[in-house]
């Protein structure tokens, strides 16, 4: 028995992502504030018949869906030219009231931030590729940028 493994990474950038976090009182980090975000997405598995541990063009030929999209439009819808909001924002809906109005693109998921957007990616990501390679291949961690400066990783558990 051997201990080899096979790790692959795959960046995603372009994205232009707006959010605050309306608890950090103190920091201008409770202001509505963007980046241009990318994130780097460390696989780990065995070799597929092109010796190969991912396909780095997975997110595009997919069949398998993240809230019913292939992962790269769920991508896009979730960080491109959006706003983001924790669910428990107390200005929530005047957000909404944005959204609607064609103003802004509104996302709302559990909590935001680096740390919070490296762990909602992987918690969505991870079980369509561990579907699609039939366990062959899983995330081990993921890796979110807002600009060449501010890094945070989410290193998921085990299957």
């Amino acid at each position: 028995m051997t201990n080899e493994k096979f790790i692959s990474e795959k960046i995603y950038d372009g994205f232009s992502t707006v959010f605050r976090q309306a608890g950090a009182k103190g920091t201008h980090c409770r202001f509505l504030h963007g980046y241009g975000v990318s994130f780097k997405i460390t696989f780990e598995g065995e070799l597929d018949h092109r010796n190969w541990v991912q396909d780095f063009g997975y997110a595009k030929r997919s069949k398998f869906l993240i809230d019913g999209m292939t992962p790269k439009k769920f991508l896009d819808y979730m960080f491109d030219h959006t706003v983001i909001i924790a669910k428990d924002d107390c200005e929530l809906e005047t957000f909404k009231q944005l959204d609607e109005r064609g103003i802004i693109q509104l996302r709302v998921i559990d909590a935001v931030g680096a740390e919070k957007f490296a762990e909602y990616i992987f918690h969505k990501m991870n079980p369509s590729i561990v579907e699609e390679s039939m366990g062959r291949v899983r995330i081990v961690k993921v890796k979110f940028m807002e600009h060449a400066k501010n890094t945070a990783t989410y290193i998921g558990g085990e299957l």
